[in-house]
């Protein structure tokens, strides 16, 4: 189904140079948060992947123990 609000997946991912953060340290950081916001994809390709992602969450093992877990814990269904 279409997004409610289509937008072009074009987002701007900088970081102030010079950072105190120390999170920000180290050449890959930038480079891992482009690789994990899928910045290079197309909404079709974001579209299947995340459908993929979905699809295999479901399917989980991990995630109906983790689920059981925050209904028996906090009572989220």
């Amino acid at each position: 189904t279409p997004c409610a609000f289509p937008q072009p997946h074009s987002y701007s991912l900088s970081i102030p140079t010079g950072s105190q953060l120390p999170c920000f340290h180290g050449s890959s950081t930038i480079r891992n948060l482009k690789e994990r916001f899928h910045m290079n994809m197309t909404e079709e390709q974001l579209q299947l992947l995340i459908e993929q992602l979905v699809d295999g969450s479901m399917r989980s093992i991990t995630t109906k123990l983790y689920d059981g877990f925050q209904y028996l814990t906090n009572g989220i269904m």
